[in-house]
């Protein structure tokens, strides 16, 4: 069965996010003439703000599929509670990486006087507000239950 609308055309911002996402992990992987370097806080909290907006995406396509197709919803349902896991782990990898060797002088930019905050502190927003949504709809124990297997068949 296949959709009416052309895969190219259904889903414009969410290729323009995947080609990104592909463009970067090409950058960074490691060349002949240039080693691969360790992630650092810029690139964690990129990816952390492209997971939490997908995770937003997960739940809007698990809360309109589930009516008409309950065991497909399930299944988005699991991968909703599966990312918020992945995210929840580069959050935690952010704080654990070391922050820039330079602190700020006076001619430099001020990020306290930022509407936001820190940068240091928005991905540490965003989670609060992703995960505000999370504990409304997911229980502790789903949260930290390990990944069950697939359990359906792929049709080819």
């Amino acid at each position: 069965m296949t959709s009416a609308t052309p895969v190219s055309d259904a889903y414009p911002y969410l290729r323009a996010a995947s080609t990104g996402i592909r463009h970067h992990t090409r950058a960074r992987a490691p060349r002949a003439e240039r080693p691969a370097s360790p992630a650092d806080r810029v690139h964690l909290d990129v990816l952390h703000a492209h997971l939490t907006s997908l995770h937003q995406l997960l739940d809007q396509l698990a809360d309109t599929t589930r009516p008409p197709h309950p065991a497909a919803g399930r299944h988005l349902a699991t991968a909703h509670t599966r990312l918020w896991q992945a995210t929840t782990a580069v959050h935690d990898a952010f704080h654990l990486l070391p922050m820039a060797d330079a602190a700020p002088t006076e001619t430099e930019c001020h990020p306290e006087r930022l509407p936001e905050g820190p940068p240091v502190l928005t991905i540490c927003q965003r989670h609060l507000a992703a995960g505000h949504v999370v504990r409304r709809k997911t229980t502790p124990a789903d949260l930290n239950a390990p990944a069950p297997g697939h359990t359906t068949t792929c049709a080819q």
